[in-house]
């Protein structure tokens, strides 16, 4: 399955994808939050859908996508899990993942703006493959790590980088701002994926592209990451792994090149859809 959420945001409705149509999917009564993925809602509401076939009512052309899954507990991201992002921003490659958070508050939809913070000059992009947490997850081993996913997303780890880099403390101050977590357009369940470890992912800066990378090349793998990550907390049904990002961010560029009002980002993963999203200046509201 696909699932999305849509209309305004804070007050998204639900919904599926079948055979690239979106449909309606209100009536099951329950958004794809932490209750519906811990209450068995994929297999849930794979009966509704097939229940209701040819009785759903198709979504309008032009309505906003949301998030695919409301706020979850936590967004937990690996840095430098591709060698040569690792290389094109001078770090040594890691000897286990490196782990950071983006503050929940930063989730928005695939095609919302992206909101540069007050005082930045060192907005950047990153597109990342995300894994969305299915079942609970504490001290599993690797090879049950499968067994706790629900699927996957396109996700943009939208950074500033002198926060993150150059202001004392941890990297979260430059993940967590509004509008750094653009996810979607949709949750791919993962029988719609058939090597989550050979999916090309891209992205391109006012149609030129800057990023254009293979979930072959990480690091860590996806059951490692989600193994490892349970060591250190507890993973909750619809929580984020994001699996970090291929090399061509702004920040390994020679200048290096940062996000302004205007510019136009658009990125994609096989299987898992596109996202475009213009960045705009910070306005006091």
């Amino acid at each position: 399955m696909k699932l999305i959420r849509y209309g305004a945001a804070g007050k998204e409705k639900t919904g599926v994808i079948i055979d690239d149509v979106k449909y309606d999917t209100s009536a099951f009564g329950e958004d794809y939050n932490e209750a519906f993925f811990e209450a068995d809602g994929l297999k849930r509401l794979q009966q509704f859908v097939d229940a209701n076939k040819g009785k759903l009512t198709k979504i309008a052309d032009g309505e906003r996508l949301g998030s695919p899954f409301a706020r979850p507990s936590k967004i937990v991201c690996i840095g430098l899990n591709y060698k040569d992002h690792a290389e094109e921003t001078n770090a040594p490659l890691p000897k286990e993942p490196i782990l950071f958070f983006k503050s929940t508050t930063a989730l928005v939809g695939p095609n919302d703006d992206i909101v540069i913070p007050k005082n930045s000059v060192k907005t950047d992009w990153e597109v990342e493959l995300a894994v969305v947490i299915g079942k609970k997850a504490s001290y599993i081993e690797e090879s049950e790590a499968m067994d706790h996913v629900a699927g996957y997303c396109l996700h943009n780890d939208v950074s500033e980088r002198e926060f993150q880099l150059e202001r004392n403390g941890t990297w979260d101050k430059g993940k967590g701002c509004d509008t750094f977590a653009p996810i979607g357009p949709f949750l791919a369940t993962t029988d719609e994926v058939a090597d989550v470890h050979n999916l090309r992912l891209w992205l391109t800066l006012n149609g030129k592209t800057v990023q254009d990378g293979s979930t072959s090349n990480l690091i860590f793998n996806i059951p490692y990451l989600i193994a490892y990550t349970s060591q250190f907390m507890t993973l909750l049904p619809g929580d984020v792994i994001s699996t970090g990002t291929p090399a061509g961010v702004g920040l390994g560029m020679k200048p290096p090149l940062y996000l302004k009002p205007g510019d136009v980002v658009e990125l994609g993963i096989d299987g898992l859809g596109e996202a475009k999203q213009v960045l705009k200046a910070y306005a006091k509201d």
